[in-house]
């Protein structure tokens, strides 16, 4: 019953909001842990108190999870309870009335424009003096750094991109982000050339990379493109090699640094919030809090009564 139900709650996921695989699999790992917390207790879904969802967030908490953590959680239950009470399986939902975690607003992490330049000489020169698939790597590379930078799309964006991206005008993109919604990024001339030089690599010297898929970053791997993950860990290594913190730099931090950058040079947060695909304005207005943070740092770390000793 409880497999069951969870199997038709995801299905509606998938049909109506259109979540990805990625998102489908987010609120499943959720509600199997609840699930699996509600049968110690020889309860279920249907029969679910909530009493039962007070001592299961409760246990969250002190087992250390995070409190975005838990209110994640009870995200994923809140909703699963709003489609059961829609399809008639229940008559009440356990998690009304529960108000949850606390979150503390978390400001993104960013890199300053110094850092980035670093990160994009570094992956440069490692194209100098490569050969074969060591060179296809590291124009590979270089391609999705620039472009990370120049268009602030998500990773998981990014890595899939059809080859058929490239069928229009080459200065700007038309992509499908979160709930299959289309948006328009453009692309600067930085990363069209490493784009150019990517792709063109695989017809120099008979060079055999150039995996006849959709996908524009093909990968000999299962997804047939390159993945996220493995994404991420070649950006940790080339951040080790620019002499920058391997844990400050990531997709998602470049994703940042696109956004921090732009409104730190005047752009209108509206423009912003399309160029990064938010549905809620609300969503992008966090990076203004960067730049207040960034300010009052120049202002504690610069001016005469700060160094003082007067910061108040």
């Amino acid at each position: 019953m409880t497999q069951t139900l969870l199997r038709q709650f995801l299905d509606m996921l998938a049909a109506e909001r259109r979540a990805t695989e990625n998102t489908l699999q987010a609120y499943r790992r959720d509600l199997d842990d609840f699930a699996a917390f509600l049968a110690r207790s020889d309860r279920h879904f249907t029969n679910a108190s909530p009493a039962n969802v007070v001592a299961y967030m409760r246990g969250l908490g002190d087992a250390g999870l995070a409190p975005a953590s838990r209110a994640r959680r009870l995200s994923a239950v809140r909703q699963l309870y709003k489609f059961l009470l829609s399809e008639g399986v229940v008559t009440e939902d356990p998690t009304y009335g529960y108000a949850g975690p606390r979150k503390g607003r978390s400001l993104p992490k960013t890199l300053s424009v110094a850092e980035v330049d670093r990160l994009i000489e570094t992956a440069r020169a490692r194209i100098e003096g490569a050969n074969g698939r060591d060179r296809v790597r590291a124009l590979r590379l270089y391609a999705l750094l620039e472009m990370l930078y120049a268009t602030g799309m998500r990773v998981s964006e990014l890595v899939t991109l059809p080859r058929s991206v490239l069928a229009g005008d080459g200065r700007v993109l038309t992509i499908k982000g979160k709930g299959g919604r289309e948006r328009l990024v453009p692309l600067n001339r930085a990363a069209r050339e490493a784009l150019t030089r990517y792709l063109d690599v695989g017809y120099e010297d008979g060079v055999a990379r150039m995996l006849r898929t959709k996908y524009l970053f093909a990968s000999r791997g299962a997804e047939g493109h390159l993945t996220r993950q493995r994404l991420a860990q070649e950006l940790k290594q080339l951040a080790e090699d620019a002499g920058l913190d391997p844990q400050r730099v990531s997709p998602h931090v470049l994703r940042h640094a696109f956004a921090s950058h732009l409104l730190d040079r005047g752009a209108d947060l509206r423009s912003v919030q399309q160029l990064l695909g938010h549905a809620d304005i609300s969503t992008t207005q966090i990076y203004t809090h960067v730049l207040e943070e960034r300010l009052k740092q120049v202002v504690f770390e610069r001016h005469p009564l700060a160094v003082r000793g007067d910061r108040n």
